[in-house]
Formats: C-alpha cells, structure tokens, sequence
C-alpha cells in the first residue's frame, strides 16, 4: 500500500474541506485499496466572508504554508476559493506560487493544488464551455466569482448566491437543499453545474443525485479539488458517487446532452 500526505491550509472556520475531502479520498479505497491517504492540516483566521476578512485571510498564507513545509507533504492543497478569486482574474496562479516559493524555502518539493485553480481545470477537464454555479455568497461575491470563470473561458449562463455571511452557517447549511435550489437555475444552455463554488458550502451528498436528476455533469469546489490532488499525484481520479469528473473518465460535457 502506498502511504500519501495531503497538506491542506485551511480557513479557520471552514469546517467542510477536513470533511468531504478525506471523505472522497475514504472511498476511494473502497476501490482502489492499494493507495491511502493522511492529512495535514495549518490553519488561517477568517470568519466572515467579507472583501475585509479574505484580505486579512490571504496575509497568513506564508506561515501556514512554512508549517506544513515541516511535515514534508506529498501535495498542498489551499482550501478559500472565493479568498482567491475575489483578488481578480489569475490570481490562483499568484497563491500557488506563493505557496510554492515557501515550501520551497524549507526543502518541501510537493505541488501545490488551490481550490480555484482546482474548479477551473475540473470545469476543463469535461470539457464545459458554459456552466451553471451555486454559491453561499452575497451576490457582489457571486459576481466576483462568475467573473473569474468567465476570464478563463467559461460562461457563467447563470447564478445562484445563496446570501450567507457567516462562514460557520454556511458550514452548517444541508447538502440535501441544494437538490432544490439547483432548480432555480436556468440550465438551459449549461455544459455542466457547479453545485457548489465553495469547499465550505457542504454538497458532497447531493452530487450524484443531482447529476443523475439533471442529467449534466456536476461538479463542486471540493471534487475539483479531489480530482486536482489525484492529478498532482499522478493517481486514477477514480471516487465512487461524486459525479463524472472522480470516475475516471470524464467524458466532454456535451456527450450527454
């Protein structure tokens, strides 16, 4: 069996990545025994989801990431999509390269995964050219976010802000809503859902019901991430039950259509 360490900074109220992260890698094993999975966690203060408090956020990201250069992580993934993306277009290639830079300052060689980056190469790999989100945000932030999608070429044909403030009360919202709010959509001309544009926002439960209901690939930050992380390790992005891009074989978005 291999043994591999997941580095994982993480917002200090975010309660889900430590969840549903190690709960799809778990899974994993129920197929594929040979690989295990442990995590390491450094956290970063942030409470609430304001332009304030991710700027505040963002000013930890050395430290965190020195502390868990210590442990020697295999791969690091940085949790806040919205604390990204919020600093505009390509900005997760600026944190991945921060993150990089100092694990690389104390010898730690793993690659860096963020969860924004993540979304955009999951929404790639199925070969989405128009995409459906749902997020926890207030609006302004909602927008922030479909804007940073659409700088990489994707459309956003439609928004759903879910308007929580509060980053423990997102945590605490039930993945189970989401397989009614996703129909206030208008996924007339989506290639593919983002269920959640949050690794904080819970949604892992509603992932494969909502595929199948809608019958478009669905796809949240955290699965991103997860198929980023198996990438980086150079691993089958295989998870049972959370949507066609963790089946392996995520075939191009309109296959289904």
């Amino acid at each position: 069996m291999s043994v591999h360490r997941i580095g994982m900074i993480v917002p200090s109220s975010n309660l889900t990545m430590e969840t549903e992260l190690p709960r799809m890698l778990r899974d994993r094993q129920t197929v594929l025994p040979v690989d295990e999975f442990v995590f390491h966690a450094s956290r970063m203060r942030m409470k609430h989801v304001t332009p304030e408090g991710l700027r505040a956020m963002n000013a930890q990201t050395e430290r965190a990431a020195l502390e868990l250069a210590d442990a020697r992580p295999d791969v690091v993934t940085t949790a806040c999509l919205v604390a990204i993306m919020a600093q505009g277009p390509g900005s997760h290639c600026t944190a991945e390269d921060q993150i990089t830079a100092a694990l690389r300052s104390e010898g730690a060689t793993a690659p860096v995964v963020s969860s924004a980056g993540a979304l955009l190469e999951g929404i790639a790999a199925l070969g989405a050219r128009r995409v459906a989100i749902v997020t926890p945000y207030l609006k302004p932030l909602t927008k922030l976010v479909a804007d940073y999608i659409e700088d990489a070429g994707v459309e956003v044909v439609d928004a759903l802000s879910l308007e929580e403030p509060d980053n423990l009360a997102v945590a605490r919202l039930d993945p189970m809503d989401l397989r009614d709010h996703y129909k206030r959509l208008d996924l007339t001309n989506a290639d593919a859902l983002v269920l959640s544009a949050c690794v904080q926002m819970p949604s892992l439960a509603a992932v494969q019901p909502v595929e199948d209901e809608a019958g478009l690939p669905v796809l949240t930050a955290a699965v991103a991430t997860t198929w980023s992380i198996l990438t980086r390790l150079g691993l089958p992005t295989v998870v049972p039950g959370a949507g066609r891009l963790l089946s392996g074989e995520p075939a191009p978005a309109g296959a289904s259509r």
